[in-house]
Protein backbone atom coordinates (compact mmCIF):
# COMPACT_ATOMS: atom_id res chain seq x y z
CA UNK A 1 0.00 0.00 0.00
CA UNK A 2 2.71 2.66 1.32
CA UNK A 3 4.89 1.44 -2.57
CA UNK A 4 1.51 1.93 -4.42
CA UNK A 5 0.76 5.30 -2.41
CA UNK A 6 3.90 6.99 -3.24
CA UNK A 7 3.71 5.93 -7.13
CA UNK A 8 0.34 8.04 -7.11
CA UNK A 9 1.73 10.51 -5.55
CA UNK A 10 4.86 10.60 -7.98
CA UNK A 11 2.16 10.44 -11.00
CA UNK A 12 -0.01 13.51 -9.26
CA UNK A 13 3.07 15.63 -8.72
CA UNK A 14 4.03 14.64 -12.74
CA UNK A 15 0.45 15.45 -13.88
CA UNK A 16 0.69 18.46 -11.94
CA UNK A 17 3.88 20.36 -13.58
CA UNK A 18 2.95 19.20 -17.05
CA UNK A 19 -0.11 21.07 -16.80
CA UNK A 20 2.00 23.72 -16.00
CA UNK A 21 4.35 23.28 -18.32
CA UNK A 22 1.54 23.29 -20.74
CA UNK A 23 -0.34 26.41 -20.02
CA UNK A 24 3.22 28.29 -19.79
CA UNK A 25 3.67 27.24 -23.56
CA UNK A 26 0.68 28.59 -24.34
CA UNK A 27 0.88 32.01 -22.89
CA UNK A 28 4.09 32.62 -24.32
CA UNK A 29 3.62 31.49 -27.86
CA UNK A 30 0.73 34.04 -27.87
CA UNK A 31 2.93 36.71 -26.36
CA UNK A 32 5.74 36.03 -28.79
CA UNK A 33 3.26 37.06 -31.83
CA UNK A 34 2.12 40.25 -30.28
CA UNK A 35 6.19 41.09 -29.20
CA UNK A 36 7.10 40.31 -32.40
CA UNK A 37 5.11 42.69 -33.91
CA UNK A 38 5.43 45.21 -31.16
CA UNK A 39 9.33 44.83 -31.76
CA UNK A 40 8.69 45.55 -35.53
CA UNK A 41 7.05 48.77 -35.05
CA UNK A 42 9.23 50.11 -32.43
CA UNK A 43 12.40 49.43 -34.37
CA UNK A 44 13.95 47.73 -30.95
CA UNK A 45 16.16 44.71 -30.96
CA UNK A 46 15.44 44.31 -27.09
CA UNK A 47 12.03 43.44 -28.32
CA UNK A 48 13.16 40.96 -31.03
CA UNK A 49 15.36 39.55 -29.10
CA UNK A 50 13.10 38.92 -26.23
CA UNK A 51 10.73 37.31 -28.94
CA UNK A 52 13.33 35.22 -30.08
CA UNK A 53 14.19 33.87 -26.32
CA UNK A 54 10.59 33.34 -25.76
CA UNK A 55 9.79 31.35 -28.99
CA UNK A 56 12.67 29.41 -27.87
CA UNK A 57 11.32 29.16 -24.16
CA UNK A 58 7.94 27.36 -26.34
CA UNK A 59 10.44 24.79 -27.47
CA UNK A 60 11.71 24.55 -23.98
CA UNK A 61 8.32 24.13 -22.54
CA UNK A 62 7.19 21.50 -25.25
CA UNK A 63 10.12 19.34 -24.73
CA UNK A 64 10.04 19.52 -20.98
CA UNK A 65 6.53 18.70 -21.05
CA UNK A 66 7.36 16.11 -23.25
CA UNK A 67 10.24 14.48 -21.11
CA UNK A 68 8.12 14.02 -18.14
CA UNK A 69 5.81 12.06 -20.11
CA UNK A 70 8.43 9.64 -21.17
CA UNK A 71 9.18 9.33 -17.28
CA UNK A 72 5.90 8.43 -16.69
CA UNK A 73 6.77 5.22 -18.49
CA UNK A 74 7.50 2.37 -16.49
CA UNK A 75 10.80 0.35 -17.10
CA UNK A 76 11.45 -2.77 -19.08
CA UNK A 77 13.61 -5.11 -20.44
CA UNK A 78 14.74 -2.38 -23.17
CA UNK A 79 15.11 1.03 -20.84
CA UNK A 80 15.60 -0.93 -17.06
CA UNK A 81 16.16 2.06 -15.78
CA UNK A 82 13.07 3.60 -17.59
CA UNK A 83 13.38 6.97 -19.26
CA UNK A 84 14.43 9.55 -16.56
CA UNK A 85 18.03 10.14 -18.46
CA UNK A 86 15.64 11.93 -21.32
CA UNK A 87 15.17 15.03 -18.94
CA UNK A 88 18.87 15.50 -18.94
CA UNK A 89 19.15 15.15 -22.53
CA UNK A 90 16.26 17.98 -22.81
CA UNK A 91 18.22 20.06 -20.45
CA UNK A 92 21.21 19.52 -22.61
CA UNK A 93 19.36 20.95 -25.70
CA UNK A 94 18.34 23.68 -23.78
CA UNK A 95 20.87 24.76 -22.32
CA UNK A 96 22.44 24.74 -25.62
CA UNK A 97 20.01 26.75 -27.35
CA UNK A 98 20.45 29.33 -25.09
CA UNK A 99 23.80 29.41 -25.78
CA UNK A 100 22.88 29.73 -29.41
CA UNK A 101 21.03 32.79 -28.47
CA UNK A 102 23.15 34.92 -26.90
CA UNK A 103 25.46 34.18 -29.98
CA UNK A 104 22.79 35.53 -32.19
CA UNK A 105 22.47 38.44 -29.85
CA UNK A 106 25.60 39.44 -29.57
CA UNK A 107 26.24 39.90 -33.37
CA UNK A 108 23.12 41.70 -34.10
CA UNK A 109 24.17 44.25 -30.75
CA UNK A 110 27.58 44.61 -32.38
CA UNK A 111 25.78 45.35 -35.62
CA UNK A 112 23.28 47.91 -33.80
CA UNK A 113 26.29 49.32 -31.93
CA UNK A 114 28.19 50.38 -34.92
CA UNK A 115 25.32 52.05 -36.43
CA UNK A 116 22.66 52.70 -33.77
CA UNK A 117 18.57 52.80 -35.46
CA UNK A 118 15.87 54.69 -34.00
CA UNK A 119 13.63 53.42 -31.32
CA UNK A 120 10.43 53.96 -30.39
CA UNK A 121 10.68 54.51 -26.30
CA UNK A 122 7.37 54.74 -25.19
CA UNK A 123 6.03 51.41 -27.02
CA UNK A 124 9.76 49.23 -26.03
CA UNK A 125 8.54 50.69 -22.15
CA UNK A 126 5.00 49.44 -22.87
CA UNK A 127 5.55 46.16 -24.56
CA UNK A 128 8.50 45.24 -22.40
CA UNK A 129 6.35 46.05 -19.29
CA UNK A 130 3.41 43.49 -20.32
CA UNK A 131 6.49 40.92 -21.07
CA UNK A 132 7.48 41.29 -17.66
CA UNK A 133 4.45 40.79 -15.93
CA UNK A 134 3.74 36.92 -18.30
CA UNK A 135 7.08 36.24 -17.89
CA UNK A 136 6.65 36.58 -14.03
CA UNK A 137 3.63 34.46 -14.16
CA UNK A 138 5.09 31.78 -16.56
CA UNK A 139 8.47 31.44 -14.49
CA UNK A 140 6.15 31.24 -11.19
CA UNK A 141 4.24 28.31 -12.93
CA UNK A 142 7.50 26.16 -13.80
CA UNK A 143 9.35 27.54 -10.42
CA UNK A 144 7.38 24.32 -8.42
CA UNK A 145 9.96 21.18 -8.60
CA UNK A 146 12.80 22.93 -10.54
CA UNK A 147 14.85 22.66 -7.56
CA UNK A 148 14.53 18.75 -8.20
CA UNK A 149 14.43 18.35 -11.38
CA UNK A 150 17.26 19.03 -14.17
CA UNK A 151 14.68 18.91 -16.66
CA UNK A 152 12.40 21.50 -15.32
CA UNK A 153 14.84 23.75 -13.93
CA UNK A 154 16.18 24.30 -17.65
CA UNK A 155 12.77 25.66 -18.76
CA UNK A 156 12.74 27.57 -15.55
CA UNK A 157 16.07 29.36 -16.29
CA UNK A 158 14.89 30.13 -19.82
CA UNK A 159 11.75 31.65 -18.47
CA UNK A 160 13.83 33.68 -15.24
CA UNK A 161 16.29 35.26 -18.25
CA UNK A 162 13.34 36.55 -20.08
CA UNK A 163 12.19 38.15 -16.37
CA UNK A 164 15.92 40.11 -16.59
CA UNK A 165 15.63 40.77 -19.80
CA UNK A 166 12.19 42.30 -20.30
CA UNK A 167 13.29 44.69 -17.29
CA UNK A 168 16.29 45.61 -19.35
CA UNK A 169 14.13 46.29 -22.17
CA UNK A 170 12.22 48.71 -19.77
CA UNK A 171 14.87 49.89 -18.25
CA UNK A 172 16.16 50.83 -21.85
CA UNK A 173 13.19 52.20 -23.27
CA UNK A 174 13.17 54.37 -20.15
CA UNK A 175 16.85 55.48 -20.70
CA UNK A 176 16.06 56.24 -24.47
CA UNK A 177 13.14 58.43 -23.83
CA UNK A 178 15.05 60.82 -21.32
CA UNK A 179 18.42 60.79 -23.35
CA UNK A 180 17.65 60.32 -26.67
CA UNK A 181 21.08 57.19 -26.39
CA UNK A 182 19.44 54.63 -29.07
CA UNK A 183 22.70 52.50 -28.16
CA UNK A 184 21.00 51.85 -24.67
CA UNK A 185 19.07 49.57 -26.73
CA UNK A 186 21.86 47.39 -28.32
CA UNK A 187 23.37 47.31 -24.55
CA UNK A 188 20.48 45.75 -22.96
CA UNK A 189 20.51 43.05 -25.21
CA UNK A 190 24.51 42.74 -24.94
CA UNK A 191 23.30 42.53 -20.76
CA UNK A 192 20.42 39.63 -21.51
CA UNK A 193 22.95 37.58 -23.89
CA UNK A 194 25.53 37.83 -20.99
CA UNK A 195 22.95 36.66 -18.32
CA UNK A 196 21.45 33.74 -20.57
CA UNK A 197 25.02 32.40 -21.71
CA UNK A 198 25.52 32.10 -17.80
CA UNK A 199 22.45 30.20 -17.04
CA UNK A 200 23.36 27.61 -20.44
CA UNK A 201 26.76 27.16 -18.99
CA UNK A 202 25.40 26.50 -15.49
CA UNK A 203 22.85 24.00 -16.57
CA UNK A 204 25.53 22.65 -19.34
CA UNK A 205 27.65 21.67 -16.84
CA UNK A 206 25.06 19.78 -14.42
CA UNK A 207 24.17 17.86 -17.66
CA UNK A 208 27.45 17.21 -18.41
CA UNK A 209 28.17 15.85 -15.01
CA UNK A 210 25.20 13.71 -15.07
CA UNK A 211 25.87 12.12 -18.27
CA UNK A 212 29.26 11.53 -17.67
CA UNK A 213 28.25 9.69 -14.68
CA UNK A 214 30.07 12.03 -12.21
CA UNK A 215 29.66 11.91 -8.23
CA UNK A 216 27.35 14.66 -7.07
CA UNK A 217 28.68 17.94 -6.98
CA UNK A 218 26.97 17.78 -2.95
CA UNK A 219 28.54 14.54 -1.99
CA UNK A 220 32.33 14.35 -0.39
CA UNK A 221 33.10 10.99 -0.77
CA UNK A 222 35.48 11.16 1.73
CA UNK A 223 33.42 11.80 4.38
CA UNK A 224 30.87 9.01 2.73
CA UNK A 225 33.83 6.38 3.16
CA UNK A 226 34.21 7.32 7.23
CA UNK A 227 30.34 7.54 7.57
CA UNK A 228 30.30 3.62 6.10
CA UNK A 229 33.28 2.53 8.45
CA UNK A 230 31.27 3.55 11.02
CA UNK A 231 28.29 1.62 10.55
CA UNK A 232 28.74 -1.56 12.72
CA UNK A 233 30.41 -4.89 11.53
CA UNK A 234 31.63 -2.70 8.39
CA UNK A 235 35.24 -3.43 8.32
CA UNK A 236 36.20 -2.28 4.98
CA UNK A 237 35.02 -0.74 1.34
CA UNK A 238 35.87 -0.52 -2.14
CA UNK A 239 34.41 -0.43 -5.58
CA UNK A 240 32.63 2.58 -4.38
CA UNK A 241 30.01 4.71 -6.89
CA UNK A 242 28.03 7.26 -6.74
CA UNK A 243 26.14 8.36 -9.67
CA UNK A 244 22.56 10.07 -11.01
CA UNK A 245 20.15 9.01 -13.66
CA UNK A 246 18.57 12.16 -13.31
CA UNK A 247 18.78 15.12 -10.80
CA UNK A 248 16.57 13.56 -8.35
CA UNK A 249 17.19 9.87 -8.68
CA UNK A 250 21.15 8.57 -7.52
CA UNK A 251 22.74 5.41 -7.29
CA UNK A 252 25.77 3.53 -5.36
CA UNK A 253 26.96 0.80 -5.96
CA UNK A 254 29.98 -0.72 -3.45
CA UNK A 255 31.83 -3.90 -2.21
CA UNK A 256 31.76 -4.52 1.20
CA UNK A 257 34.27 -5.94 3.79
CA UNK A 258 32.44 -7.54 6.79
CA UNK A 259 33.55 -10.52 8.67
CA UNK A 260 32.86 -13.67 7.94
CA UNK A 261 29.35 -14.10 9.38
CA UNK A 262 25.59 -16.04 8.93
CA UNK A 263 23.95 -14.86 5.84
CA UNK A 264 20.78 -13.47 8.27
CA UNK A 265 23.66 -11.10 10.44
CA UNK A 266 25.18 -9.80 7.10
CA UNK A 267 21.38 -9.18 5.89
CA UNK A 268 21.26 -6.62 9.30
CA UNK A 269 24.68 -5.07 8.49
CA UNK A 270 23.67 -4.14 4.67
CA UNK A 271 20.37 -2.70 6.55
CA UNK A 272 22.12 -0.49 8.44
CA UNK A 273 24.28 0.81 5.44
CA UNK A 274 21.22 1.53 3.27
CA UNK A 275 19.53 3.53 6.26
CA UNK A 276 23.09 5.33 6.59
CA UNK A 277 22.75 6.35 3.13
CA UNK A 278 19.13 6.81 2.83
CA UNK A 279 19.42 9.69 5.38
CA UNK A 280 22.84 10.68 5.18
CA UNK A 281 22.82 11.07 1.61
CA UNK A 282 19.31 11.28 0.32
CA UNK A 283 20.15 7.88 -2.27
CA UNK A 284 17.75 5.09 -1.95
CA UNK A 285 18.92 2.78 -4.63
CA UNK A 286 22.23 1.40 -3.28
CA UNK A 287 23.68 -2.24 -5.13
CA UNK A 288 26.20 -3.50 -2.16
CA UNK A 289 28.38 -6.71 -2.63
CA UNK A 290 29.10 -7.93 1.05
CA UNK A 291 32.50 -9.59 0.91
CA UNK A 292 34.48 -11.63 4.02
CA UNK A 293 37.57 -10.49 5.01
CA UNK A 294 40.38 -12.27 3.45
CA UNK A 295 39.34 -11.37 -0.14
CA UNK A 296 40.90 -10.07 -2.78
CA UNK A 297 41.03 -6.39 -2.14
CA UNK A 298 40.79 -3.86 -4.61
CA UNK A 299 40.95 -0.10 -4.87
CA UNK A 300 38.40 2.56 -3.18
CA UNK A 301 37.42 3.45 -6.69
CA UNK A 302 37.14 0.82 -9.17
CA UNK A 303 39.43 1.00 -12.43
CA UNK A 304 37.58 0.13 -15.22
CA UNK A 305 40.25 -0.01 -17.56
CA UNK A 306 42.09 -2.40 -15.96
CA UNK A 307 39.27 -5.15 -15.75
CA UNK A 308 39.22 -4.43 -19.87
CA UNK A 309 42.89 -4.54 -20.62
CA UNK A 310 42.42 -7.78 -18.36
CA UNK A 311 39.79 -9.30 -19.88
CA UNK A 312 41.39 -8.52 -23.40
CA UNK A 313 44.29 -10.62 -22.56
CA UNK A 314 42.76 -13.35 -21.27
CA UNK A 315 40.49 -13.65 -24.93
CA UNK A 316 43.70 -13.05 -26.74
CA UNK A 317 45.66 -15.98 -24.83
CA UNK A 318 43.01 -18.26 -25.19
CA UNK A 319 42.76 -17.50 -29.10
CA UNK A 320 46.13 -18.74 -29.15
Amino acid sequence: MAGGHTHDHAEAIGSRAKFRLGLSAVLTIAFVIFEVFAGLIANSLALLTDAAHNLTDVLALVLSWYALHLAEQPPHAGKTFGYHRVGILVALINSTTLALISAGIFYEAYERFVSPPPVVADILIAVGAAAFVVNVVTAWLVSHGAEHDLNIRSAFIHLLGDVFSTAGAVVAGIGIWFTGFYWLDPLASVLIGMLILWNAWVILRETIDILLESTPRDIEMSSMVRDLLQVEGVKGVHDLHVWSISKSFRFLSAHVVIDDVLISQAVLIQHEIKEMIRSHYGIGHCTLQLECEGCDPDSLYCDINHYGRHEHAEHHHASR
